[in-house]
């Protein structure tokens, strides 16, 4: 199993993730020439996905949805919450599941894991193929009992490190924004997701994606700090930058 980023942050997320024959995308935050564009460059077309997963309803997570669905008929899996917000009407075909289902696409397990974030029903979601398991976690304001039970055996993890809460606090963003992005129900801050990866505890994840990172209100050395503070080095460690994403990456 391999997976790879478009592009990850506050303009927009998608994430491929494939077997050797199911291809499936979560998330489309981009124009639909966008998406294409992105695509070309991982040797990817648009009509080779076998299905569209959706997180939750916010713009940069499924701005582009109903339109690549609707073009190359490709199946949309999001919960009945998501569904509710009309924001992927118009697309081929609607999949409705519940926030905690278990699914299969093609040779594709997929486990939705509920998580604290203010949207209508949102997930992330555990993506498995034979014995190894890719961990998708981003758009959360806390981490949950629930969420480190979910996410303890993955071989690979994409993670959010949105924001420093000390540059959040002192940067442009109007107060209620900044209680928004840094509340329980926003995002989390590179110490929140050092932290989860203590407490996840056993074997590191062979690789470890740094994704959803603001552009305001965080920086590298930032996040690498906070990432210094519990794993040994950062071998392993890639970025999912907002312009480009990441290239494949083998699970595990």
């Amino acid at each position: 199993m391999w997976f790879a980023s478009l592009g990850s942050g506050s303009k927009g997320n998608a994430t491929l993730v494939r077997s050797a024959d199911t291809l499936v995308m979560v998330d489309c935050g981009f124009s639909l020439r966008e998406t294409t564009r992105r695509l070309a460059s991982l040797e990817v077309e648009p009509g080779q996905i076998d299905a569209i997963l959706v997180t939750h309803e916010h713009s940069d997570h499924c701005t582009g949805v109903a339109a690549l669905s609707r073009r190359y008929g490709i199946p949309v899996h999001l919960s009945h919450g998501t569904a509710s917000t009309g924001r992927c009407d118009g697309s081929h075909q609607l999949q409705c599941f519940n926030s905690e289902d278990s699914f299969a696409i093609g040779s594709l397990r997929i486990k939705a894991v509920t998580v604290p974030h203010d949207a209508v029903e949102p997930c992330q979601f555990l993506i498995s193929s034979g014995q190894r398991t890719l961990g998708i976690l981003t758009d959360l304001g806390s981490v949950t009992p629930h969420v480190l039970d979910n996410y303890r055996d993955c071989h690979s993890l994409l993670l959010e490190f949105n924001h420093d809460l000390g540059m959040l606090q002192a940067g442009r963003y109007p107060p209620a924004l900044k209680r928004r992005v840094g509340g329980d129900w926003g995002h989390l801050n590179n110490l929140q997701a050092a932290r989860l990866l203590r407490d996840l505890g056993g074997a590191r994840p062979g690789h470890l994606v740094v994704a959803h990172v603001s552009e305001h209100n965080n920086s590298r050395s930032k996040a690498e700090e906070a990432l210094l503070s519990v794993l040994d080095s950062l071998d392993g460690v890639v970025w999912a930058g907002q312009a480009a994403g990441c290239d494949w990456l083998a699970v595990g």
